[in-house]
């Protein structure tokens, strides 16, 4: 008998094992239901959101169709042939757009920050600059930016003083690092607010000066913070870089103009304005998904 016991524990255990390998989690037929009824309520709302998006599609274009200016409207701004005439030329000058964007963008984040810092330091002998930081960022807040613009292009040069650039490429790139950075200042000096005293207080309690706080506590826990706003702010300077065509650049805007001047049919704006758009979409659809990837990670409590 003990042998036998001894040979049936093998075959029980395994038995056992089987079992438990069965008995996985099933979901209750009250559960499946209501799972098949979210998914059917899902599909009904996609078909729903599918079908009132083409109507309404299709009710602006019989609207606008139908209109009694369309064929003038039709010839003056979508004209295929002087799209296909503008586009090339629209492209070229796009890349002083670009050009202009990535070399302003670099100085408003450093420009910024350093306002920031500024504005946020401690103390009474740094009143004095804390007061020039905040004149200078309520100042061009509220400048608008075209204003400033013609103000750099044209003030600038009736100065004429010696060793002062007049090219309206650079003192338009100019007046956008001055008004921009007004606004990155604002955006990095929420981030730096938005961290805890604590930290700061807990930095200095293990001997860190305070530069050596807001370098190595406060800053990079700020910055990860201001990351999404700060790419709408880069959206934002990528659209007004073809504010300088005021001044005789020859942008992406500026040749659309041309090409309309010489014909007269605005289709080349149009263009322009088409390219300008299939630039920023990635860039904005790239914030709004970093900005729910960051809030993810904080509702998680992971890194952000």
């Amino acid at each position: 008998m003990s042998g036998d016991a001894r040979t049936a524990e093998p075959v029980d255990v395994a038995k056992d094992a089987a079992g438990d390998a069965d008995d996985g989690y099933r979901p209750s037929e009250r559960r499946l239901a209501h799972e098949a009824y979210r998914r059917g309520r899902a599909r009904r709302s996609a078909l729903i959101a599918t079908a009132s998006t083409l109507v309404t599609a299709v009710a602006l274009y019989l609207l606008v169709v139908n209109s009694p200016g369309w064929e003038v409207t039709r010839r003056t701004f979508f004209n295929l042939d002087y799209a296909r005439q503008a586009l090339p030329e629209v492209l070229r000058g796009l890349r002083l757009n670009l050009e202009l964007m990535l070399g302003c963008g670099v100085l408003i984040l450093v420009f910024g920050l350093l306002l920031a810092v500024l504005r946020t330091l401690r103390g009474p002998v740094f009143l004095p600059v804390r007061l020039l930081a905040t004149a200078y960022v309520d100042f061009f807040l509220g400048l608008p930016m075209i204003i400033c613009l013609l103000v750099m292009i044209t003030g600038v040069p009736a100065l004429r003083l010696s060793g002062v650039t007049t090219d309206p490429l650079l003192l338009g790139g100019a007046a956008l690092v001055l008004t921009y950075s007004a606004y990155v200042s604002e955006v990095f000096r929420s981030g730096i607010e938005s961290v805890h005293p604590s930290q700061r207080a807990a930095a200095r309690s293990l001997g860190l000066t305070n530069a050596q706080a807001m370098r190595y506590v406060v800053l990079p826990q700020a910055v990860r913070r201001v990351v999404p706003p700060l790419l709408n702010n880069l959206v934002s300077l990528q659209k007004d870089t073809g504010l300088v065509s005021i001044g005789g650049a020859i942008d992406a805007v500026y040749a659309a103009k041309i090409i309309a001047a010489h014909s007269f049919n605005f289709t080349p704006y149009l263009v322009a304005g088409l390219v300008f758009i299939v630039l920023t979409i990635p860039l904005t659809r790239f914030a709004d998904w970093l900005t729910g990837r960051m809030n993810r990670r904080q509702f998680q409590g992971g890194a952000v």
